[in-house]
């Protein structure tokens, strides 16, 4: 888990262990629970970020197969997918990669959730079922109808999105802890909208 500090002068994250115990793969060994947690400073892990939520950022459809919903929905420190899905991004020359399940459906990013504002000015989150619940985004779909009451978004919802229609959105951002939110204007190759970074969630 990570956890961005209110004071912006960094992160802290951490991971709670059933311990090492006997290093065998039952957990009966494991007797004394370990909670570990690293503070890193701003910059150490987010140099140019200000300028790629300035300017927006690429994203890819991974081609790494994806964790299935069992494994996908639970927090853990499995992370061969998420990394092999980075790092096809990057030698594709995009910042991070969206998986898309065998339905067609949008699912999530390797380390965050993507969420997508269509033409019509609906904020649409993918559906829990089948990822993992990121705390950002359960808290974007909490704070977002202040957004609606405003007049800048007209509804909001957590489901199911097509890619196809994904593709069609004015709109494409990841949503996480370290990010909170990360305009993409590029997917595939191809313009998110109109290609240009947006301010709705400024």
């Amino acid at each position: 888990m990570t956890a961005a500090s209110r004071c912006k002068n960094g992160s802290i994250k951490y991971w709670l262990s059933a311990g090492p115990g006997d290093f065998l793969l039952s957990p009966k060994g494991c007797t004394e629970p370990a909670f570990y947690a690293v503070v890193i400073a701003a910059g150490a892990a987010g140099a140019g970020r200000g300028q790629r939520v300035r300017e927006g950022v690429k994203a890819i459809t991974s081609t790494v197969p994806m964790k299935s919903p069992f494994f996908a929905a639970m927090k853990s420190v499995n992370y061969l997918p998420n990394a092999l899905a980075m790092a096809e991004a990057e030698e594709r020359g995009a910042y991070a990669s969206v998986w898309v399940d065998e339905a067609g459906d949008v699912a999530e990013g390797p380390t965050m959730n993507v969420a997508f504002v269509t033409a019509g000015g609906e904020l649409v989150v993918p559906a829990f079922d089948r990822i993992l619940s990121g705390c950002t985004a359960k808290r974007v779909l909490a704070l977002a109808p202040k957004l609606v009451d405003a007049g800048l978004l007209k509804s909001v919802r957590a489901a199911s999105i097509s890619a196809v229609d994904a593709r069609r959105c004015a709109e494409m951002m990841f949503v996480g802890s370290g990010l909170p939110l990360l305009p993409i204007v590029e997917w595939d190759g191809k313009p998110v909208g109109d290609g240009k970074r947006h301010y709705i969630f400024s």
